[in-house]
């Protein structure tokens, strides 16, 4: 005499697993994605902040000297004492009077900031190369060249 037996499967089939697999591997990925974009977005906002705390210094320089300091290779000249240049990272001095304990360096530690002085007009230029080209700050929709050899975005500024 033959039973019909009832036989209780527990577990999941195999095209279970791959679906649950795959449905995990899409959120996955679309988190990773979101993720990059939302440091990106960080340090550009890093970027801005940092370069509205220079032109705070250079304000208060300007104010003790009449004129902004000069430029060298992007960077500021008259730092210390002589014809030295802050160093990004460095102390913003001069003639013993700190503008900068800091002198803020890019987030990356592939750029830089700009800093760019016009003599005829006596105004200067601060740059910045954001990772976000869809950010609404961006002036030019990639970054120099010249000013950024190796880095890609687009280019900020600002001005006095």
């Amino acid at each position: 005499m033959i039973k019909n037996s009832k036989i209780n499967s527990f577990g999941f089939t195999l095209v279970e697993l791959l679906v649950v697999v795959s449905i995990i591997g899409i959120l996955a990925t679309l988190l990773v994605a979101n993720y990059n974009a939302t440091r990106q977005r960080a340090r550009d906002a890093q970027r801005k902040s940092d370069l509205r705390n220079i032109q705070t210094a250079l304000r208060v320089y300007y104010n003790d000297k009449g004129r902004y300091p000069p430029a060298s290779s992007g960077r500021i000249s008259g730092c210390g004492t002589g014809s030295s240049v802050c160093d990004w990272g460095g102390s913003f001095s001069s003639n013993g009077v700190v503008y900068m304990n800091v002198l803020p360096k890019d987030p990356s530690s592939d750029r830089s900031y700009y800093y760019d002085y016009d003599s005829a007009t006596g105004d200067y230029t601060l740059y910045a190369c954001l990772e976000n080209k869809a950010d609404d700050k961006c002036i030019y929709t990639s970054c120099s060249s010249n000013r950024f050899p190796s880095a890609s975005g687009c280019e900020y500024f600002v001005k006095p």
